[in-house]
Order: structure tokens, then sequence, then C-alpha cells
């Protein structure tokens, strides 16, 4: 080890009077570091003696920092922005990511598969925007999006398809009397049937079961299609959603399929990134990690 490290202050000791100069107060720079008043103060003592010079002028009200100790802190401070600098090349930071997806999205398929995702990207700090209306690659800050509709979204965008749109109707086993495992499709109209923002409920009657949608039917509506979905959980009636949204729910009993009919819609989910993106490699680890997952959801 080189002779001029051997001289070097204690560590602690410089940080104790690092942050003193800053406060000029040992009670905010012990709250500061974690340790007592007591403590900055002995450290502030000992690098006084091993320096040969006072540092500080002990004040009724504070300290002020004598001409040694005000040519003292610049670089003392420099010292540890360096150390702080180099150390971050070392640890680098985590990536900040923005996907945009609608709330029913987020709560109903994403949010539960999140713990998975941080756990093998550690340098992803994946933000979630949650919204129904349609975020900016540009103006919001957004790397990647689902988005729902029909190619193509715009020039400058790379487009996968994520899932389809298949429609299938659900509701809690609770809703049906013991036993019965289904309903007949005439016999839909006399529960509660749940509209979202969607409104598919008269396409789903006459495309997927051949009926016309009764103007007495008792109904219920949401904004979101997450709302419908937990109310059907609930209890309250049938609600109409995309099969992946629900596969979760389906598998752990919580929701059932009343009739087997389903409907292929033509608003099918996609993941969208622009060509030129900010940071190209955690975008692609986030594109690659749903479009696994959604390979991985497929029967």
């Amino acid at each position: 080890m080189p002779e001029a490290f051997l001289r070097l202050p204690p560590l602690n000791a410089l940080r104790a009077f690092e942050a003193s100069a800053r406060h000029l107060n040992f009670r905010l720079a012990a709250h500061e570091l974690n340790v007592t008043q007591g403590a900055v103060a002995q450290h502030i003592r000992g690098l006084e003696a091993s320096l040969g010079a006072k540092l500080f002028e002990r004040l009724p009200r504070g300290l002020a920092l004598t001409d040694e100790g005000r040519a003292y802190v610049p670089n003392i401070r420099r010292a540890f922005e360096l150390i702080s600098e180099a150390t971050a090349l070392l640890r680098p930071e985590p990536a900040r990511l923005t996907i945009s997806v609608t709330p029913s999205f987020a709560t109903k398929w994403l949010i539960p598969k999140l713990p998975e995702f941080v756990a093998h990207n550690p340098l992803v700090d994946l933000r979630i925007l949650a919204s129904e209306s349609l975020s900016s690659f540009q103006a919001d800050g957004v790397d990647i999006a689902v988005r729902q509709g029909q190619p193509p979204f715009g020039p400058g965008l790379i487009v996968d398809l994520l899932f389809p749109q298949q429609i299938i109707a659900v509701c809690s086993p609770a809703l049906l009397p013991p036993g019965v495992g289904g309903i007949a499709p005439a016999d839909i109209q006399h529960h509660v049937l749940m509209h979202d923002a969607h409104n598919l409920w008269p396409e789903f009657m006459e495309r997927a079961l051949g009926l016309k949608m009764a103007t007495e039917a008792k109904r219920m509506r949401f904004n979101q299609t997450g709302l419908a979905i937990d109310a059907a959980i609930a209890g309250q009636g049938i609600a109409l959603a995309s099969r992946f949204l629900v596969a979760a729910d389906i598998a752990a009993g919580r929701l059932i399929q009343p009739v087997s009919a389903e409907m292929r819609g033509t608003h099918d989910f996609h993941v969208v990134m622009p060509r030129k993106q900010r940071h190209p490699e955690p975008t692609q680890a986030v594109r690659q990690w749903l479009l696994d997952e959604a390979d991985a959801a497929r029967p």
C-alpha cells in the first residue's frame, strides 16, 4: 500500500466532517449519518488532532468553519463525489422504461406476472402507465405499449401480435344452481348482463348465440372490462371478456363459462414500440418477455 494512503484520516471521520460542514451543526450531521451527536463530535476531535488543525469554531448556536476548514472541505467533498462516480460505473442504475397499457390489461394480466419479470431483470425499472386513453411514445415518454386494434398502427413502429381477441362469457359458479355447469343460450338474458365500454353484448348475442338482444334485458354498466370481470367474480352477473384476461380466474375456479360459444373479435392485442428506442436492450427484453408469456398462455 502506498505510504500516502497510510497517512489518510479515517473515512468515517471525513464523512462526519463533510456532513458537519454542510449543516454547520453536529446534531443534524449525526441525524444524516444515523449515528449519535457525540460520535460525530468525537470524529471531528480525532480528525482535528490527526491534522493538527482546528476545523470548526464551536459557537453557542452551531458551528462555523475555520479558515483551515473552509480550505479543506471542497477537496474532501470532491473526493466523495469521485468515489460515488466510480462506484456508479460498477453498479449501473436500472434502465427506466414506461409501458403503456389499459387498466384492465394491467390488473388482470400484467401485474400478476410482474414479480417473475422483476426477478429476472433487476436492471429494468418498469413504470406502468395504465390508461384508457392512447398514450404518446414521444409526449408521454412511453417506451413500449400494448394496444388493441388492427394494424397498421403508424409508421416507425414495430408491431407484434400478442393475443387475438377471443370474446367469451363468464360468471361466478355461485350464480348457477348447484350441480349446473352452464345455461341454455336462450336463458342468458334472464341474468344481469354486465357491459363495459366496448359494449359487445349485442354483437355477441347475434354472432355467437344467434339471438337478438332483448330490450328488457337487465344490465349493469362499467367503464372498464376489469371492473365487469370483478363484478362477475362477485356473482353479480355475466360479463364478456377476452379469454386470456380471465384464463387465470377460470383455472382457479373463480369463473366459469356459462355458455361454450365464443366470438372472434377484430380488435386484437399487440405489442407496439418505436423502431428507434431510447433504451434498446431493456426495451427488447420487455417485448420478448411479453411475447414469451403470451406463447406460454396459449393452449
